[in-house]
């Protein structure tokens, strides 16, 4: 699940849902309510967790190797799953897409996307936490639905084909690297 909307009908796609949220297309589709993509029309908004994990003046990006939104780039992260904790979530999706054991640091930003179709009914409704991680272990190699993962140069991420709104939180996460807030452990 990523922020942002990227192709799809008339543009008006999602962003970039991924594994437990991915994999279904985002143009025409299934009517509401049906099974094949329980993302549209939610009943409740859909939460994403997402890893910002910066070294020096580089950034850990992924690039999409499946539709919907093959060859775009954005943060690590997907869906959190029933009964998974948010921060087991963004471990688990990390280590899926890019071989790397992460340690969250904190929540660094929490981003709300409402898409709504032409009638203006909620279409899509996600909510996206966003994780500053530092690396803990593993072996960088793409796996899951991203065909690349990279580190990329503060200076080069307007060159990538980004979703929207990523590239503000990443600047956002560069300027100010301990600005998020710790975790704290639920008794």
């Amino acid at each position: 699940m990523r922020r942002g909307r990227g192709p799809g009908a008339g543009g008006q796609g999602p962003g970039s849902p991924k594994r437990g949220h991915g994999g279904q297309g985002l143009g025409a589709g299934p009517s509401p309510g049906a099974a094949e993509d329980d993302r549209r029309y939610p009943k409740r908004p859909l939460i994403g967790v997402g890893a910002i994990i910066l070294r020096r003046d580089r950034i850990l990006m992924a690039q999409r190797g499946k539709e919907p939104l093959k060859g775009w780039w954005s943060l690590p992260g997907g869906a959190l799953e029933t009964g998974e904790s948010l921060k087991d979530a963004v471990c688990r999706e990390v280590r899926e897409e890019t071989g790397l054991e992460i340690r969250p640091l904190g929540v660094f930003e929490i981003f709300e996307r409402i898409i709504r179709d032409a009638a203006g009914t909620p279409e899509y409704h996600y909510v996206l936490i966003d994780y500053l991680c530092r690396i803990t272990g593993g072996t960088l190699s793409a796996g899951d639905d991203v065909c690349r993962v990279e580190w990329v140069r503060r200076r080069d991420l307007a060159s990538l084909l980004i979703t929207e709104g990523t590239l503000a939180v990443i600047h956002r996460a560069f300027d100010n690297r301990s600005g998020c807030m710790p975790l704290t452990t639920a008794g």
